[in-house]
């Protein structure tokens, strides 16, 4: 069976016209009513619902644009109203435009006004549809967006967790170092435990930064070198012997593995300098530099007041010198020593 096509009232006070349109419009599968008076027609559009509605302008009593005035006061959701009028009407048409009308359509001698009537018939329900459309893209679009927020915010529920998890296992790490640290009786073992808590701390840092940040991909390598310095700084100034860590840096923003291996570099470079530059009870200042130069790489130096090398720059082959040499490693670069420094001054230079 045919689906029935669009409902159509015709609204006009030509019995002739009327009849004719009716037929014509039927002809090209519009399923058609016809109302005499706008009066008449107001009521039938309230009455039944209607996919578009055609409105003659001169009617007695009541005329088109009152009639088209009627019908979008009346109306909860108007079809497409189509306005008829006469060839030396353009004024009236434009009115009917402003108030309301989708388009409109000028009265000619024949077949020719059926087949404009029916043509503004089909731009008005093409233009229906694609604002059925348009709207159903748009709460597909928000409906896709709820649930991508859903997904999100479960994704962040559940990195947030392991985020936690993971720093309580630094944390643990980190302690059990340190107790290992204080039961050992050997210097050496002990400070080589001591060291290990540092570079375990340098790593927790790095966390910590990715931790409480909105940004996954990239650390402030200012903030994050600034919380290692005050670690390191609390651990190797006493009142007797205070060690005094200055960080200048500009701007830099690394991923997060380079930074774990600046971080660790940096650890390994000042504990030296707390350990070795300064006698026990001789106050000391270690200065870090992170610079960005001209050609877009990172220049770190760190340096000291204390004696110095005597001779060749160490290559020692203790673990921090091998831990040193790995993170320099995964830098594509390189620690060198500065010999014309009266102390100690390290330097690594890197592409980010």
């Amino acid at each position: 069976m045919t689906a029935p096509g669009p409902r159509v009232l015709y609204i006009d006070d030509d019995d002739a016209l009327r009849r004719l349109v009716s037929k014509a419009l039927e002809r090209r599968g519009f399923s058609v009513a016809c109302a005499g008076s706008g009066a008449e027609g107001v009521a039938m559009a309230c009455a039944a619902p209607f996919d578009l509605i055609a409105i003659d302008h001169y009617m007695p009593g009541q005329d088109g644009l009152q009639t088209l005035e009627q019908l979008l006061d009346r109306l909860l959701d108007p079809p497409p109203l189509i306005y008829v009028t006469g060839s030396e009407e353009t004024r009236i048409a434009v009115a009917a435009l402003k108030a309301g009308a989708a388009d409109y359509v000028v009265k000619t001698p024949g077949e020719e006004f059926f087949d404009l009537l029916v043509s503004s018939f089909g731009q008005a329900l093409a233009q229906i549809r694609l604002g059925r459309e348009k709207q159903e893209a748009e709460e597909a679009l928000k409906s896709a967006n709820a649930h991508l927020e859903v997904v999100v915010a479960r994704q962040a529920a559940m990195l947030r967790e392991v985020n936690h998890r993971v720093a309580n296992s630094l944390q643990l790490v980190s302690a059990l170092v340190q107790m290992q640290a204080g039961l050992v009786t050997d210097p050496a073992a002990r400070d080589a435990l001591i060291d290990t808590q540092h570079r375990v701390r340098a790593i927790t840092q790095v966390h910590r930064k990715l931790y409480t940040s909105e940004d996954v991909e990239a650390v402030d390598i200012e903030e994050y070198l600034a919380a290692l310095l005050d670690d390191l700084e609390q651990t190797w100034s006493t009142p007797k012997a205070r060690r005094v860590l200055k960080l200048v840096a500009d701007p830099v923003m690394l991923n997060p593995d380079k930074a774990v291996s600046l971080g660790v570099i940096v650890s390994e470079l000042v504990t030296n300098a707390c350990k070795y530059a300064y006698g026990p009870g001789r106050h000391g200042e270690v200065r870090i530099v992170v610079a960005r130069a001209p050609d877009g790489a990172v220049e770190l130096q760190v340096e000291d007041d204390g004696p110095g090398f005597s001779g060749e720059a160490p290559t020692g082959t203790g673990m921090g010198q091998k831990v040193m040499a790995a993170m320099a490693s995964s830098l594509e670069s390189a620690i060198t020593f500065d010999p014309s420094h009266s102390g100690v001054r390290a330097i690594i230079r890197f592409t980010v």
